[in-house]
């Protein structure tokens, strides 16, 4: 069963293809029927077309988590360079604060390092951030907390996610990163197709790290990354620049599925 899906997951890139092409014509549509000049002048109407956008940004992010899905088929270490980790975390997080705030969230960044190099895969951490941020979004109720720690110990850099959500049994826990090999666990909508956290522990598992989740029932999640505290010595600290040259805003892409409409009126897309 596992090896077949593993096989499974092997045409994912391709179908991702398949959206994206589709998603290219829907967003063209999109802008030319309900354009920003008129949607700054109508509220209907950015109302209206935020839900369309919602929409488009939704798939596409399904179609990056399949064409990321390819990872979840190697065993090999993702390229690293040196990279001010505290500083990525720390603008992600930045980033997606005013997301937060449209469920009635409370984001928090807590951290002791203004400045830590270390050797990283940029695009697959930025990935990682967003994908446990999204998943703690998701089940937490408004006027709950997230928190996103990075700290130093004992040779690892520790990153850790925690809410204040609804929490999981145990019994949950023993699948929960491979949910997509489980026929069955396949959740509705917003738990998705289950490849989310599937992905986490494969980039950590890339870094030559571990990721762990702690949680009870009413009691929240936190989800725990380890990632080894050395350098590339690569000569060269990437600055790892953030924007995203599709078309999209990158921060609502990656927390589509776990915001509500109004978070993609005209004035968050910008």
């Amino acid at each position: 069963m596992e090896q077949e899906s593993k096989e499974q997951a092997k045409l994912f890139p391709g179908i991702a293809a398949q959206l994206r092409n589709t998603l290219s014509t829907l967003q063209l549509a999109a802008a030319q029927l309900a354009p920003a000049a008129a949607r700054e002048q109508d509220p209907d109407l950015d109302a209206k077309a935020a839900l369309l956008d919602q929409s488009c940004y939704s798939l596409l992010r399904l179609a990056v988590n399949l064409t990321d899905a390819s990872l979840l088929t190697s065993g090999q270490q993702l390229p690293l360079k040196d990279a001010d980790v505290a500083a990525l975390v720390k603008e992600l997080c930045l980033r997606a604060e005013p997301l937060a705030g449209e469920l009635g969230l409370t984001l928090r960044f807590v951290s002791p390092l203004e400045r830590h190099i270390c050797a990283v895969s940029p695009y697959h951490l930025e990935q990682l951030v967003y994908q446990l941020l999204s998943n703690a979004f998701k089940f937490t109720p408004a006027g709950g907390t997230v928190t996103v720690e990075l700290r130093r110990s004992g040779g690892f850099l520790r990153l850790s996610v925690a809410d204040t959500g609804c929490g999981m049994a145990e019994d949950k826990l023993e699948t929960l990163f491979d949910r997509y090999l489980h026929e069955g666990l396949m959740d509705p909508r917003p738990h998705g197709l289950g490849l989310g956290l599937s992905l986490c522990r494969r980039i950590v598992e890339g870094h030559g790290g571990s990721i762990m989740a702690e949680s009870r029932p009413e009691q929240g999640s936190r989800f725990t990354v380890s990632l080894p505290d050395r350098r590339a010595d690569s000569g060269d600290v990437s600055d790892i620049p953030l924007e995203y040259g599709g078309g999209f805003n990158k921060t609502l892409l990656a927390l589509a599925d776990a915001l509500p409409a109004k978070a993609f009126l005209l004035r968050n897309e910008d």
